[in-house]
């Protein structure tokens, strides 16, 4: 009898032993995750990180606008590439209610209605910040480029001409998109190379790429641009262009386009 119970015991014993083992395995298979399992918690914040194939790519467009067409504001004019046709006039051109120079022309008072909206956007944020700009020449007609350049070559010679005023149907300024900006707080740096550090010159360079203004003649570009250095002189381009060009750190056109540089005329 006492074995027969004995028997039973340790019967039941294993069949306890078993049943717990199986529970266990159950468990972890269940539950515990093995070395190669992703918790939902590690999986949502792996979803959280997509790759990069998954990523929005770069939305600039740099074919958006030609860079021939005289009416387009991305069109490069320089000593390689004339405005076409020579004596191009722009058809919306306006003249900004904005600060200007005392003995400033007629049709220097003018610029392309899109680039008026955006420096009357830039002049007044210059002016919160306490900074008075003014326009010192803006719109120049073929024969007014045409005199300018001659004026320029009497006076200093053809070569040296050459590096501080456009020939005729060369200038930017006939587009309608460039302007020579100024300022009061040292008027003898107005159009010359001290305007980069004068307050006015300091806070263009720093801001004016906010409005889509891009400072054209650059001091290290001469061998690019044909040009000194012209810290006065910016080029209307469009926000997201001057913005694209900040961001990676390109100066000129010719560059950014992948254009060939236009020292000279030949």
């Amino acid at each position: 009898m006492n074995t027969t119970l004995r028997s039973k015991k340790i019967a039941a014993f294993i069949i306890i032993l078993f049943a717990g083992a199986t529970l266990f395995a159950l468990y972890s298979f269940l539950i515990i995750p093995s070395g190669n399992s992703v918790t939902e918690k590690q999986s949502s914040t792996i979803n959280k990180n997509p790759n990069p194939s998954q990523l929005p790519a770069n939305s600039f467009d740099s074919a958006a606008f030609s860079l021939t067409e005289p009416s387009s504001i991305w069109v490069v004019v320089n000593k390689k590439l004339p405005l076409t046709p020579q004596d191009y006039v722009p058809a919306d051109l306006v003249t900004p209610d904005l600060a200007k120079r005392s003995n400033i022309t007629g049709d220097e008072q003018q610029i392309r209605s899109g680039t008026a909206a955006e420096l009357q956007r830039m002049f007044d944020a210059a002016k919160a910040d306490g900074i008075n700009l003014n326009i010192q020449s803006g719109y120049r007609s073929y024969n007014f480029q045409q005199n300018l350049y001659n004026r320029y070559v009497r006076e200093q010679g053809q070569a040296t001409a050459d590096t501080q005023s456009a020939r005729p149907g060369h200038s930017e300024h006939q587009t309608g998109l460039a302007v020579d900006i100024g300022g009061t707080t040292n008027p003898s740096c107005n159009v010359a190379e001290c305007y980069k550090d004068t307050e006015e010159g300091k806070w263009a360079a720093a801001n004016a790429y906010k409005y889509g203004f891009i400072i054209r003649y650059p001091s290290t570009k001469t061998s690019i641009t044909g040009y000194t250095y012209e810290p006065w002189h910016l080029r209307y381009v469009g926000t997201e262009l001057a913005r694209e060009m900040h961001d990676e750190n390109t100066e000129t056109l010719e560059e950014f386009f992948k254009l060939p540089a236009a020292p000279d005329y030949n």
